[in-house]
């Protein structure tokens, strides 16, 4: 295990094994609080995280990785190693190394929380996880059923929601292309561009931006994630149910998923708490304090929950 310091916040690192997937963990924090899992999403790493951390090691264990693909992770070099079953299977891989004996808590982000959405909607995680606060990344599965349900008995004013989703997914479908987004990514895949980027489309001080060494890799890497996925669910959706402890964090200037891709969310999760914020899509980077407020009052309110 190394040691070193993130913003003045010591980090303890170790790897944890899933399969033949070696995946890079880090950790914060107050090793007797109760364990938080942070799961970041494409093309980020657990840096994304850099100004949640602090603001959550007081009090708890803090606990981020690397998904397969990113950062410090093995990355498999076969698009089907990218299927969420093997992503979920990672995330219960380093749940059951860090905490094998407490449910932890999740906070997860973009397709972080596509993943872990997976996760919670297998029975295993109804004795493995705790709670789950889901931030601009809902369920494939979900999101498509909604979607079919809207489109089933058209109106004008029930397709309008999933016809703006489809348009806002574009990008989505852009990037499981075979050859044109590596070329882009190849030019435009820099920290440099990406922060210029995030600070045109969601208004984000350069200064809030934390990317790690290997971004332009876990890029191109990245979309093996879109291409092992995104038809495969959204063609053929699953009903998915979880009885996980759910709270979202609606970003309604999202400019990947729309609000109202969330609002038959209680079909599938039977207890759903909902929070709509007035912010773009990355959330840990924007509105830090919100994101580590809002997952520490679900925690103490599902505290309060079970010792009444």
């Amino acid at each position: 295990m190394s040691v070193r310091q993130l913003e003045g916040v010591a980090q303890r690192q170790w790897t944890a094994r899933s399969g033949a997937t070696e995946l890079a963990v880090f950790e914060w924090g107050n090793p007797d609080g109760e364990p938080v899992v942070l799961v970041h999403g494409w093309p980020d790493t657990h840096v994304v995280w850099s100004s949640v951390v602090p603001l959550l090691s007081d009090r708890f264990r803090v606990i981020a990785y690397d998904t397969r693909g990113a950062g410090g992770s093995s990355a498999p070099k076969a698009v089907s190693a990218y299927r969420l079953d093997k992503l979920a299977a990672d995330f219960f891989a380093v749940i059951d190394a860090a905490s094998p004996n407490v449910p932890v808590h999740v906070v997860a982000h973009d397709w972080g929380s596509i993943q872990v959405w997976e996760a919670v909607c297998t029975p295993r995680s109804n004795r493995r996880v705790a709670s789950f606060t889901s931030i601009s990344g809902p369920s494939l599965d979900h999101l498509a059923m909604w979607m079919r349900g809207k489109l089933a008995a058209p109106t004008p004013r029930s397709v309008r929601a999933p016809i703006l989703q489809l348009i806002s997914s574009l990008c989505a479908l852009l990037l499981i292309v075979p050859v044109l987004p590596r070329l882009l990514l190849k030019i435009f895949g820099t920290e440099r561009m990406w922060t210029w980027l995030l600070g045109r489309v969601e208004g984000i001080p350069a200064d809030d931006v934390h990317v790690a060494d290997t971004l332009q890799h876990d890029m191109i890497t990245g979309l093996k994630i879109y291409r092992a996925n995104v038809l495969q669910h959204v063609l053929r959706p699953r009903q998915q149910y979880t009885t996980v402890p759910i709270q979202i964090l609606v970003s309604t200037r999202d400019v990947a998923i729309r609000p109202a891709g969330y609002d038959a969310l209680g079909r599938w999760a039977s207890s759903v708490q909902r929070h709509d914020i007035p912010a773009g899509h990355w959330l840990p980077f924007s509105e830090p304090l919100v994101v580590a407020e809002a997952a520490a009052n679900f925690i103490d309110s599902l505290t309060l929950a079970t010792a009444s």
